[in-house]
């Protein structure tokens, strides 16, 4: 005998695996994916700040939001006049993008 998922149920386990399949790259791989290690690196400046750098200087503070906001929207000053340009939702999804700055701000 074959059962066959129905209603609210097959669609909460649709979505229960679609959202695991959204966040299967590891943050270093969102990272290479999205282009964001041709200005940055994991311990020493290139044309944007290394993670270390990030991560020091965010110490001790709950900074998440503010750098997801700051990735998406570019800007420039915080670590010097070169500026970052935008990275939307077509280059780095937001699960992805949270999960990366969770990873700089660890590093």
């Amino acid at each position: 005998m074959r059962h066959h998922l129905t209603g609210p149920l097959a669609i909460a386990a649709a979505l229960a695996l679609c959202a695991g399949a959204a966040s299967a790259a590891s943050p270093e791989e969102a990272m290479n994916k999205a282009g964001c290690m041709a200005c940055h690196s994991k311990d020493k400046k290139l044309v944007g700040p290394s993670f270390k750098d990030i991560a020091a200087k965010y110490k001790g503070k709950d900074a998440t939001a503010q750098l997801v906001d700051k990735v998406r929207k570019g800007g420039s000053g915080a670590f010097g006049p070169v500026p970052m340009s935008p990275n939307g939702p077509d280059k780095i999804g937001d699960a992805d993008l949270k999960a990366a700055v969770e990873f700089i701000l660890g590093s």
